[in-house]
């Protein structure tokens, strides 16, 4: 078993572990860890917990300290800087007619590394940019191709929900999504209507899926006959969100919504 602590280092960032020692840690504080990647700067989501081997990579990183105003300091000079990298990048793209979407750029905290986030449609030789680049920041270089949903939770957004991007505000990993999901809590299935900006299926498929696959265990399938109060007929539409069924009445000749309480399958 390992004592650890969840530390983010972007606002709607993946979680990882690293090892507090008996430094007083505690959540929402900012703390400087090593990384696979160098010395960086993040914040604390998750108060001192044990885990077990499974959920860590070993070897686990430390706790180096916790930040100081200094280190916020430098933080927000990182960022200015990475915005002047970012437009001499942009220009040099140009220069030298790549195919390829300057997406963001990031400095490590120790400015030990630039890494250059882009988007592109298949393969892009970069070796002549690197170089301009080292030239130009002489420190070491890394171009990273991303997709669209990184790509999409970089810029952030207002999704069709009119809600910020989930990937932007709060998730902090992708889960797969598939079109069953959509099928399954009968939406349309018209790309335009299950796609966020990113073009992929909306992440927020994947939030309510398996209540919904609970619900249609408990549910008639379409086309089942039923009984009722209101009388007998035959199950023509789901309502599985909020546990109703749409029925086609024999004798009123009407379709009717009702509570899956309300039914009793024939």
């Amino acid at each position: 078993m390992y004592s650890v602590v969840g530390v983010r280092f972007k606002k709607a960032g993946k979680i990882y572990y690293f090892d507090p020692m008996e430094l007083p840690v505690d959540t929402e504080q900012s703390v400087i860890v090593e990384t696979a990647r160098g010395v960086e700067y993040g914040k604390v989501v998750i108060n001192k917990k044990t885990v077990g081997e499974s959920d860590v990579v070993l070897p686990l990183k430390k706790v180096i300290r916790v930040a100081s105003e200094s280190d916020a300091k430098i933080v927000e000079e990182n960022k200015k800087a990475a915005k002047d990298a970012f437009a001499t990048c942009f220009d040099k793209i140009k220069e030298h007619q790549l195919k390829m979407k300057l997406v963001d750029v990031e400095y490590t905290f120790d400015r030990n590394k630039i890494i250059f986030y882009f988007t592109a449609e298949g393969r892009i030789d970069f070796r002549e940019l690197v170089k301009d680049l080292a030239s130009i920041f002489r420190t070491r270089i890394e171009l990273r191709q991303i997709g669209v949903r990184d790509e999409a939770k970089m810029l952030g957004g207002i999704g069709p929900c009119g809600r910020v991007l989930c990937c932007s505000s709060w998730l902090g990993d992708f889960d797969p999504v598939s079109i069953k999901m959509a099928k399954d809590q009968s939406l349309s299935l018209n790309p335009t209507k299950i796609s966020g900006l990113c073009g992929r299926l909306m992440c927020c498929l994947k939030f309510e899926h398996d209540n919904y696959e609970s619900a249609k265990e408990e549910m008639p399938s379409v086309g089942s006959l039923i009984a009722s109060s209101m009388g007998n007929g035959k199950v023509v539409a789901l309502n599985a969100g909020q546990r109703k069924v749409h029925v086609q009445m024999f004798d009123l000749g009407k379709v009717l919504e009702m509570a899956l309480d309300d039914v009793v399958i024939l």
